[in-house]
Order: structure tokens, then sequence, then C-alpha cells
């Protein structure tokens, strides 16, 4: 089992809302291409190519950074590109050792509340379920269309609100005496279910930026480096 980090301990950090890139993404591919090894670039590339936003994860007030965490680094680990946080206090924290850096390859999608983070999935055609023991979709279900699910806190589950807009209700199958799983570890099943078997669905230009976005995150001084080549011209 997952061991807990407190909310105040020194190895949870803030994690905001991705920006947007500064520059051109073909900027950033000029710049900074040439500092990685061919290697890391092959690799880099089969990432991006893999990479998925037809199912989406909802952490809707999660308390224990180390299970926000778990879930950040199950979803780069599935090619899942978009993550949707909701806490109302504004304070979405993660944990260093579990998150492992998983945070920067990420789409991070910030909101203060439940309605507002539901309403920008449905404006993007997602159909919405809540994680409930008892819910009605199972995960073989859910990549017959672009699908999120919302996670609920540890001890209250999802909120009433969340339950009353979506569309459905999800659950993970048990076979055995325990009625529920960690909120890490569903998210995990989840998330391995709805992208088992399936390719990468970005076009083009996304995975163009998508790769100036991680050749940001792999370079030293990187902001620097693409100052200097913009400057340069």
């Amino acid at each position: 089992m997952l061991s807990s980090v407190r909310r105040d301990d020194p190895d949870a950090f803030h994690v905001g809302p991705t920006r947007a890139l500064a520059w051109p993404a073909e900027t950033v591919i000029e710049a900074l291409e040439p500092l990685l090894t061919p290697e890391r670039l092959a690799r880099m590339d089969a990432v991006v190519r893999q990479r998925t936003r037809r199912f989406v994860p909802v952490l809707e007030n999660l308390h224990d950074p180390h299970n926000a965490s778990a879930v950040l680094r199950s979803a780069d680990a599935f090619g899942i590109q978009d993550v949707a946080m909701v806490r109302s206090d504004g304070e979405f924290l993660a944990a260093r050792r579990v998150a492992q850096g998983s945070h920067r390859w990420l789409d991070l999608h910030l909101f203060e509340g439940t309605a507002a983070s539901i309403a920008w999935l449905k404006e993007r055609k997602y159909r919405v379920l809540v994680a409930r023991m008892d819910g009605s979709i199972g995960p073989s279900a859910l990549a017959d269309v672009p699908t999120a699910v919302i996670f609920g806190n540890e001890h209250a589950g999802v909120s009433a609100e969340a339950e009353s807009l979506a569309d459905g209700s999800y659950a993970i199958p048990m076979a055995g005496f325990v009625e529920s799983l960690n909120v890490s570890v569903a998210a995990a099943v989840t998330l391995y279910a709805a992208t088992a078997g399936r390719t990468g669905d970005l076009h083009a230009e996304e995975q163009r930026t998508l790769k100036a976005r991680f050749l940001l995150a792999s370079v030293r001084d990187a902001e620097r480096v693409v100052e200097e080549r913009v400057r340069a011209r």
C-alpha cells in the first residue's frame, strides 16, 4: 500500500496548469533538437507518437499528494496526455519522490470547481463518468468514445455535484472480498484499460507542439537557448 504524504511534507510541491509555448514549435525544435543525442530524440519521438487525448482522468479534491503523483505517473506511463485537476482551494499538490518529474510531460488543467471541469470536458465532446463502486460502465467500454472519469476524494469519494452533472458511472469489477481500491490504484487500472491495444491519436501539429514542450523540459537552460536563437535571426 502507498504510504501517505502530508500536504505540509517537504516532499510535496505545487503543480500548476501547463503553460502554452512562448515560441512557435518549429523555433523550439530547431534550437534544441541538436542538443540531444539521437537515442534520446528517437525515444522522444516514440513517446509523442503514442500519446492520446481520447481519455482524461479527473482528480477531484484529492488530499494526499502521494496519490495525486501516482496518478500523474501512471498517465505518463500509459500515454495519456491530459489530466484535469479540481481543487476548491486552487492548491494541487504532488510528491516529488513519487511523481519523478512526470508532470513535465503532461498537459495539466487546473480547475477550482467541479462544474467548470465538467463544462470544459463536455465542450470537447467527452463522455463524463464518475468512479463509483456500483458504477454501470466497466473498463471494457472506456475506449468506445472519448471519455473522462472523475476520481473523487480518498475519504468522501466523488462529490454530489459531479454525480449530478456526469453522463454515467464507472466501476472496476471486483472478484475478492475488498469493495474498493486505493484511488491511485483504481486510476492506474483504468488508464491501462482505456489505452490497451490503442495507438496514439495526436495530429501532426499537436505532435510537433508536444515535441517542442518535451525538448524544453529536457535541455538545461532551454529558454535561454531558444531566446538566443530567436535574437540571432
